[in-house]
Order: structure tokens, then sequence, then C-alpha cells
């Protein structure tokens, strides 16, 4: 009877013993990157707890951990890693840069750079969500998708001319619009027309005669070490337009799109009312029949 309360009393102090020992084992490690470099000032944590550490300046770390628990690496400019706890006391994990601040972007002439080489703004947009929102004008459906550009549309309806400004005006009067480059080659944005107080007609600028579905990427730069690269035109910023190239196509594809815009029009050569008779601010024109199309003379009063 004693030995076998003995035996009992053994196995359970040495479950109690092993039991402890899983719940409470440190995990120690390195934290490297992809060509096993240190990374000081990487962040292990314990998943779902507030327990976490951070590596020392030689990628080391220490943390208490669980079999079965889930250790979460992470690091700035890198994406995450997760590794499950298992027998061993030592974790070392390899970290991958993240391929979103690896993206691509044309900054100038056609050069292509990575987004964290490029020591300024700039924000790029696929032609894809461009030519998503169906838009006559090109440069109206960027509203609303990059930080500090406020595009307003022309009331002319169909390819009216569009008002773009970066990072808000820089002149009182002068023209506060950006330089727009097409696959390298600068062009006049200047509106052809304008619409005034006496009247006028909008017949669109430059950028509006170009077709949203030709559209690769817009990339948007911003500030004055982005305007350096084009000189004093780019003082407002500058938006590059790059349109697709057919490189890598396979064969004849056919891709067919669609968009259809209404207005009304006031074809009227005169002004309609009826209050008003012939002449000009407020008085008749006696002696001007010539001047019909003045119909803002004094009141009509039955004369």
């Amino acid at each position: 009877m004693k030995t076998k309360l003995f035996n009992f009393l053994s196995s359970f102090l040495l479950l109690f013993v092993f039991g402890f020992s899983v719940q409470a084992q440190s995990i120690s490690g390195t934290v490297t990157d992809e060509n096993g470099v240190p990374l000081p000032g990487a962040t292990v944590l314990v998943e779902g707890t507030s327990n976490g550490v951070s590596t020392d300046f030689d990628g080391n770390y220490s943390i208490s951990a669980s079999s079965g628990d889930t250790l979460v690496f992470s690091f700035v400019g890198y994406s995450n890693q997760s590794v499950v706890v298992g027998s061993s006391a030592t974790v070392n994990v390899s970290l991958q840069p993240d391929n979103a601040l690896s993206e691509v972007v044309v900054t100038a002439l056609g050069v292509k750079r990575n987004v964290k080489a490029v020591g300024y703004s700039i924000t790029q947009v696929d032609g894809e969500e461009l030519s998503d929102n169906k838009t006559t004008n090109a440069i109206n459906a960027l509203q609303g998708k990059v930080a500090g550009v406020v595009v307003n549309g022309s009331a002319m309806g169909a390819k009216g001319s569009s008002r773009v400004v970066i990072r808000g005006a820089s002149s009182l009067n002068g023209n506060n619009q950006p330089l727009y480059v097409i696959d390298g080659i600068t062009i006049n944005n200047d509106n052809l027309g304008a619409a005034g107080m006496w009247g006028g007609t909008d017949y669109g600028d430059g950028v509006s005669s170009i077709n949203p579905d030709d559209i690769e990427s817009v990339s948007v730069l911003k500030g004055g070490a982005a305007a350096a690269l084009y000189g004093s035109r780019a003082s407002n910023g500058v938006i590059i337009i790059n349109t697709k190239t057919g490189a890598g196509a396979k064969g004849i594809g056919v891709e067919y799109n669609t968009t259809m815009q209404f207005d009304v029009l006031n074809n009227s050569l005169v002004d309609v009312q009826t209050i008003y008779g012939q002449g000009r601010d407020g008085v008749h024109s006696v002696g001007f029949a010539n001047r019909t199309f003045d119909s803002w003379g004094g009141k009509l009063d039955g004369q």
C-alpha cells in the first residue's frame, strides 16, 4: 500500500514539474534580414498576449513562452512572420522585405525607382483604378485617390477642362496647376477657350484628350524636391501619365469599353426672358435697332 502511494505521489510530482517547465520555458534566438544581417529593435510578441520583447543591437532576443504558443516577429519594412513554439528553446528567424515598400514607380523621363529609395512624396495610381470609374476626363478620376490632390471638374459637361491643385494654391494670381508629363514628354495643358461672365465656350484642355483606358499608371510627384526633376514649370507638382505599351501580350487581343454621358444643351441664340425689353443696363436702346441681342433694357411696360 505504501509502495503504491509512493509511486502515485512520484508520478504526480513529475507531472507537475514537467507541466510547469512547459509553461515557463525561455525561448531565445536571433532575428535577421534576408541577407543574414541582424535586425536591432525587431519586435517579438506572443500572439494573443501583451508579452513581447525587442531584439538587442545584435538581433538577439529572449522571451518566456509555452509550447504551442505562436511567436510573431515584426520589423518596419519587413513582412511579419509567425512561428509556433515547439520543444526547441532556440528559434531563429529571417524576415523578408515587405513587397509594398519595394513597389517600383516612374519618377522622371521613364526612370523607375523603388518607393523607399525616393527622397520625396510620390503616389502611384494604377490605370485600372481610373478606368473603373468611367469619366470623360481621366484626371477627374484622381479625385479622392491621392492625398493632397484636389480635382475640380468643369461645369461645361463632356470634355470640359479640369482644375487640379496639389497641396494647395501657391500663387494668388498665377497658374496653380501641375505640370503634365505623358510618356516622358511634357504637354501644354492650357484651356482651349474659357467661359466668363459674358459667356464663352470651354473646349477642354490637353489632358482631357487622353483615353482613360489607354493609361497604365499615373504618378503624382509632390513638393519642391520632385519639382527639381523638371525645373520651374513643375513648381506646383508633376502628374506623370504612362500609357499602355502592349508589352508581353501574346496574339491579338480585343478589348471593348464604352461610356455614355447625356447633357442638356441650351442652343438658343438669344436670352430667353420676358421681363426686360431691348436695351442694356436697364435703358431702352432707342435708335439702336441693330442691337437685337441686347435684351436687358428697361422693364416691359406696354409701350
